[in-house]
């Protein structure tokens, strides 16, 4: 990416809060995203591209289906989620480094969707092996302008820990 683009699509993004590392994180805890909203464009362009089957591609195909008309790939709504969650939802420190999930998509997502997520801290893992690290599982929904779930998704991810104070008389 050019510079240019780079600062471009930095310049795109909400200021980040400050990061979270494991010690930082509790069960329960619960974090919602920022909204995206969709579109027939975004919908057939992701289809083509990644997931070209004629009712993610085409509303009267769609409508022939048990979706009733165009939905977008499973997979784009995903993408949205992580988007979502990476720019606005969870301030993970270092990144959000997926380790293993399980999606479902229990309702189509529409052109006329805007949506967001809110995830849920369900377990905190500590690791025995790398103390630097632990394994933390989380929920997230990801919810239309309605209210509807049209995503689950159960994740397990590595979590750094906050690292430990430089030592007393340490060298810098």
């Amino acid at each position: 990416m050019t510079s240019h683009l780079a600062a471009a699509a930095a310049a795109a993004l909400p200021a980040s809060p400050e990061p979270l590392y494991l010690d930082d994180l509790a069960v329960g805890d619960r974090f919602t995203s920022g909204e995206h909203a969709m579109d027939e464009a975004q919908i057939k362009a992701f289809a083509a591209q990644f997931d070209p089957q004629p009712f993610h591609l085409d509303d009267a195909a769609g409508r022939a289906t048990l979706f009733g008309g165009l939905a977008a790939s499973g997979w784009h709504t995903a993408s949205v989620t992580m988007r979502l969650q990476v720019t606005t939802g969870l301030p993970i420190a270092g990144g959000i480094i997926g380790a293993g999930a399980e999606v479902s998509w229990p309702r189509p997502t529409r052109a006329t969707d805007v949506l967001h997520v809110v995830s849920e801290v369900l377990e905190i893992q500590p690791s025995k092996s790398r103390p630097d690290r632990g394994m933390v599982t989380l929920r997230s929904e990801t919810r239309n302008q309605q209210g509807d779930v049209v995503q689950i998704s159960t994740v397990r991810i590595v979590v750094p820990r906050r690292p430990a104070a430089a030592e007393p008389g340490a060298a810098s």
